[in-house]
């Protein structure tokens, strides 16, 4: 049986980044997709989302983001992500559909069906998208129209002529509603008003990031920021703020009945589809046999720097790290929890290993810089 130093599960961006600076440190590990092909998350966008239309892409580790274009990032991302695994030999293999990660004598095993990886250390960075979250809203079974969320979305073209409710305070249904109203009827749905701004403080999105990392601190599961940096429409979402969509915007509705739905106040929209647009869960049911949770529900971690987004460690279980959860669900912020996780595994295995691994120094830490 191999032993490796670290198993990393998710070969997306917080993925690539701890495995470039795993190698980097000269850690033997493993990296574990579910994916068919290099990619992450971005290879299941919708068609219609361009390189133009992303909220940003952070640089890899020695590698600068693919520009600004109007190219599918769907297309654009996945090859950026795929050769950048081809020139750093990054050994990933797929796909590898993780069930459940269990301790044995110490050693932590990664199981996939009837495979199996052991490692010392653990690398968990498989995002959010794979565990999409539609709420419950009473008759929700009955409507006869359709029901997608984010993650089925398939491009404005295939709501024209419909009526759609988009349902989700945050910068997605910003940016699909911006995709739909030039195209359709639509209405907006959100449980609280939005919060909107003119443009972006970075000193509002440091606060913010600092509010997860408390949440996640006192072991809260992570929460949206949206209420806190605000949003913000972009150029391509004029023509849907001059056609008053969202000026609009309706309270929650009270439940779901097969042609529309219904508001407290006997109010009723007719509906065609209902998009959900309420975001993601952190995809972390393979991690339950470790017990990593707080009785408060979440994945209490340990900040190991001044950056919030240095927060990788899991409290109750040193040998796991989180990257691209809480305070790093970003793009840049997994690259910076990549970093940090490869330098806490380091730091482990010196601890527990120390005659194979050496104890950080400052030319080692400039190496995984």
């Amino acid at each position: 049986m191999h032993v490796y130093g670290a198993v990393v599960i998710g070969a997306g961006q917080a993925g690539l980044s701890a495995s470039f600076h795993l190698t980097r440190l000269g850690i033997d590990h493993v990296v574990l997709d579910a994916n068919d092909r290099p990619g992450g998350a971005w290879q299941h966008r919708w068609d219609s989302l361009s390189m133009h239309d992303v909220h940003g892409v952070a640089d890899l580790p020695d590698a600068p983001a693919p520009g600004d274009s109007r190219e599918r990032a769907n297309v654009v991302v996945p090859a950026w992500f795929g050769r950048y695994e081809d020139h750093n030999r990054l050994p990933v293999v797929r796909p590898v559909r993780v069930d459940r990660v269990t301790d044995d004598d110490g050693l932590l095993v990664v199981h996939a069906g009837e495979r199996s990886w052991t490692g010392r250390t653990l690398v968990n960075a498989t995002g959010t998208w794979t565990q999409p979250f539609v709420p419950y809203y009473p008759g929700a079974e009955t409507f006869l129209g359709e029901q997608l969320h984010t993650s089925d979305y398939p491009g404005p073209d295939h709501f024209r002529g419909k009526r759609v409710v988009v349902v989700g305070g945050g910068a997605s249904a910003v940016q699909l509603l911006g995709e739909l109203a030039p195209r359709t009827d639509v209405v907006w749905v959100t449980r609280r008003a939005p919060v909107w701004r003119d443009d972006f403080d970075e000193n509002v999105g440091r606060h913010a990031i600092g509010l997860v990392q408390e949440r996640v601190r006192e072991g809260l599961p992570p929460a949206s920021v949206v209420s806190v940096t605000g949003l913000a429409l972009r150029p391509q979402e004029q023509e849907a703020a001059r056609l008053g969509v969202y000026e609009r915007r309706r309270e929650m509705f009270a439940r779901i009945e097969p042609d529309g739905v219904r508001w407290a106040d006997g109010s009723f929209e007719r509906a065609d589809v209902i998009l959900w647009a309420t975001g993601f869960r952190p995809a972390v049911g393979h991690l339950a046999p470790l017990h990593l949770r707080s009785e408060r529900g979440g994945i209490a971690l340990l900040q190991s720097g001044a950056d919030v987004q240095t927060a990788t460690t899991a409290v109750r279980d040193p040998r796991v790290q989180l990257v691209g959860y809480g305070p790093s669900a970003s793009t840049i912020g997994g690259n910076r929890a990549g970093r940090a996780a490869a330098l806490a595994v380091r730091r482990y295995l010196a601890a527990h290993e120390g005659a194979n691994v050496a104890a950080d120094n400052p030319r080692e830490s400039a190496a995984a810089g």
